[in-house]
Order: structure tokens, then C-alpha cells, then sequence
């Protein structure tokens, strides 16, 4: 019996989920200064809650990396519920902390580039899993 494979596009997304997840267990460290504090509900946190959310972020995310590369049936669940995680993080960022108001085009450019890729590759894969469902085991 011939077992699927990932395939390029599922095995990258386990590859960019795991560096995530290794990114936000660094969060308490804030290795890039306060600017690197983890991004809970559109707030940037710092102290207890950084230290805690962003590790528990990062094991999440480390999990949900292993149930891609492994194609486990509970990696799409575990993917939407970040989709939808992402969404909803990203919307209430721009509410909770909009752009300064001298803030210039590049600022724009970087925020809609910064979504694209975040909804792009959280919802992608979900869709991608949805997709190979059948392959999931």
C-alpha cells in the first residue's frame, strides 16, 4: 500500500510553520528589541503576557507544522482555527494600532504585503489540506 506524499507546496508550509513556531517561542527574548513582543488579539504584548502567549503560540504552531508534515487529520482543523486566528488578529491590529499619521506609502505597501502573505499562506494551506483530505492519515 502506496502512502501519499505532502508534496512541495504542503511540505513548505510545515517548513514556514515550524520557523514561525521556533520565532514565537523567542518572543519572551525580544532578540530584535520591544518591536519583537508577540501580537495577541492586535496588541503588542510585552512582560508576563509575551512570555507566555508567545511560547504557547509557538508550541501550537510547532504542533500544527508536525500534523502537516505527517498529514494528520487533525492538522486542518488545527490550520483553520489559526486562519481564522490570523484574520481576526490582523484586523484588530490595524483598529488597536492604525499607522502613524506621517506614516508614508512604504508603510501601506508593507502592511498589505505583511497580509497578504499572512492570510495567503495561513488560509492556503487550510485549503490545501481541505484538498488533499482523502490523503490525510
Amino acid at each position: 500500500m502506496a502512502s501519499a506524499t505532502r508534496g512541495p507546496a504542503l511540505t513548505t508550509a510545515a517548513v514556514l510553520f515550524g520557523i514561525l513556531a521556533v520565532s514565537n517561542l523567542l518572543k519572551p527574548f525580544q532578540l530584535g528589541g520591544e518591536q519583537t513582543g508577540f501580537v495577541f488579539l492586535g496588541e503588542r504584548l510585552s512582560g508576563t503576557a509575551n512570555t507566555i502567549l508567545g511560547p504557547l503560540f509557538g508550541l501550537y504552531l510547532a504542533v500544527y507544522a508536525a500534523g502537516i508534515w505527517r498529514l494528520r487529520p487533525w492538522a486542518l482543523p488545527v490550520g483553520c482555527a489559526y486562519a481564522a486566528y490570523v484574520l481576526v488578529n490582523l484586523l484588530l491590529f490595524n483598529v488597536r494600532m492604525p499607522p502613524p499619521p506621517d506614516a508614508g506609502a512604504g508603510w501601506k505597501i508593507f502592511g498589505l504585503t505583511y497580509a497578504t502573505v499572512a492570510l495567503g499562506v495561513s488560509l492556503g494551506t487550510c485549503w490545501l489540506l481541505a484538498v488533499r483530505r482523502g490523503d490525510l492519515r
